[in-house]
């Protein structure tokens, strides 16, 4: 990979003060007449791990990102109300038979994408998740396997950097960094736990436990999920675009790239089309890479239609869309008479995966992760009126707020084809037409979601809990231009090179074939920093490129 460890370590992500903006750090600028060698249409966990990457080997790339280059003490607040600008909130349209909401907690706006309020949880996938159609018959087998990504998890754990207990789960491994205290929350799940014979651990969690660099400690404030004002959470807004910058990458926000050029000739791409203050604009480039996320990601793709591609760039197999997942992501809360706090330190802190595989006792394959959540004020409140509850009873469910202590689950929901997006007529500010995210659950999600509120309950239970309740909800997106070994399955290949357009890469959680139990920030990210490694090495698209 480009760069040793020392060389990371000494990078800008631990020098660039906390706030800078991009002319801060002498940001480098090219033209749109500029043939840059590579374009990035989003700038989150994906496309910033590539342009970081790319930049750090000499090559003039440039990221193109819709929202804005955000400045933590200018632009964010310890406030959930004050908070939703983070996400993405442009019009989508929603259907199937059970419809998942679309904004907060599984979209992104503005450079760092949706990991400016992610809850700064980094676990692996499993090896088994690479094989769930071979090992458990559901799901698909990935055209990489663990090993393939195993060196580029321990890479983006030493950057971010991640702190944690020893895991015991999946592949075993250690963190960078000791783990966090543990807050009341934590305290209680780890009682519930050992009560109920159940292993817990303490992280992992992309905040350094202590300085790091220019970027001070945590203050256990729990705003996790609003931005993170002091910037002790990771996020490639204060670690891999500093660097990038820094190495003579361009980061162009405010920028909606509306489709992406193809030589009808050649069948390669040439760039891409984008609105600057509402200005058209189109940025030449040697090659192009999307990272605008699972519904951003196919949407352009389908509204890049040509003469060539009359059903949608890289539809030749009707797989752009298809095979969208969704995390089952239940939340029970449990009531104890002592105070609890539980939005004191990182809303996940204390987790198991003792329930991640597939149990051949169970009449469900696959299976769920448990975390802490802590639910700010304004959250606990759908919580709590979810359950129906109104009036009088509404107000002391929310004045006994201190004495709640709330976990979540992760389910492994099922890739079905008819999961999928496709274009709506409904057209947004810029004249595209908008996404149409059609979402079902299969039997094995429900049963999965219902295993899942079991053990939570048991386990609030064993650590005392008089009352629990529940809310069903979703969680990560992810697919949608998925990674197989061949064009009639899936979108990309196993570098994230289109198969139809080989100078046209995907490089974020759409092209996931699967989803784990795990929170997805982590395996994007080294996804990309593979498929940047192997893009250094095999620039042009050629057989042994692609080998």
């Amino acid at each position: 990979m480009p760069g040793d460890v020392r060389e990371r370590n000494e990078s800008a992500w631990l020098l660039t003060p906390r706030g800078a903006l991009p002319d801060d750090l002498g940001m480098r600028h090219f033209d749109d007449t500029d043939v840059v060698d590579l374009v990035i249409v989003g700038c989150g966990a994906g496309g910033s791990t590539l342009l970081q990457r790319t930049a750090r080997a000499g090559w003039k790339v440039v990221a193109l990102e819709a929202g804005p280059f955000w400045d933590p003490e200018r632009d964010w607040v310890s406030d959930e109300a004050g908070s939703h600008h983070l996400y993405w909130t442009e019009p989508r349209q929603i259907g199937g038979g059970d419809p998942v909401p679309l904004g907060s907690n599984n979209s992104g706006r503005g450079v760092g994408g949706s990991m400016v309020h992610y809850a700064g949880y980094t676990p692996r996938f499993h090896p088994s998740d690479f094989r769930t159609k071979s090992v458990d018959g559901v799901g698909a087998d990935w055209p990489i396997d663990y090993p393939d990504l195993a060196p580029y998890y321990a890479d983006i754990e030493e950057e971010l950097p991640v702190a944690g207990e020893d895991w015991p789960w999946g592949d075993p491994h250690g963190y960078p960094h000791r783990p966090h205290p543990v807050s009341g929350n934590g305290e209680l799940f780890q009682r519930g736990a050992l009560a109920a014979g159940i292993t817990a651990k303490v992280g992992p969690v992309a905040i350094a436990n202590g300085r790091f660099g220019h970027r001070p400690h945590c203050i256990y404030r729990g705003f996790c999920l609003q931005g993170c004002k002091v910037n002790a959470k990771a996020s490639p807004l204060v670690t891999h675009i500093p660097d990038a910058v820094a190495h003579g990458a361009e980061v162009r926000a405010e920028c909606m790239v509306t489709s992406i050029a193809v030589d009808d000739r050649t069948g390669a791409a040439t760039g891409v089309h984008y609105l600057r203050a509402g200005r058209p604009r189109f940025q030449r480039a040697r090659m192009v890479a999307v990272a605008g996320y699972s519904i951003e990601t196919p949407r352009l793709l389908l509204n890049s239609a040509s003469g060539r591609f009359p059903d949608g760039l890289c539809n030749d197999f009707d797989q752009v869309g298809r095979y969208l997942m969704v995390q089952g992501a239940p939340q029970t809360a449990g009531r104890f008479d002592s105070e609890v706090r539980m939005w004191k330190g990182p809303p996940p802190e204390v987790s198991t995966e003792d329930f991640y595989e597939t149990d051949p006792a169970k009449p469900y394959k696959r299976g769920f992760s448990i975390q802490t959540v802590s639910p700010l004020p304004i959250t606990w409140a759908e919580h709590v009126m979810a359950e129906g509850r109104w009036g009088a009873e509404f107000r002391r469910y929310m004045t006994d707020y201190v004495h709640w202590a709330c976990l979540g689950a992760l389910c492994e929901f099922l890739p079905q084809p008819g999961n999928r997006v496709t274009l709506a007529d409904e057209k947004d500010r810029y004249g595209l037409p908008v996404a149409h995210f059609s979402y079902t659950q299969c039997d094995n999600d429900r049963m999965l979601a219902k295993a899942a509120q079991e053990v939570m309950e048991r386990i609030l239970k064993a650590a005392g809990a008089d009352e629990v309740i529940t809310i069903q909800r979703y969680a990560h997106l992810v697919g949608g231009c998925r990674m197989a070994a061949d064009e009639t399955e899936g979108v990309v290949d196993a570098d994230c090179r289109t198969f139809a357009v080989p100078n046209l890469l995907i490089v974020d959680g759409s092209v996931l074939p699967t989803q784990g139990s795990a929170n997805p920030a982590l395996t994007i990210m080294a996804i990309a920093a593979r498929a940047a490694d192997r893009l250094v090495r095999y620039p042009e698209p050629t057989e042994k490129g692609r080998s």
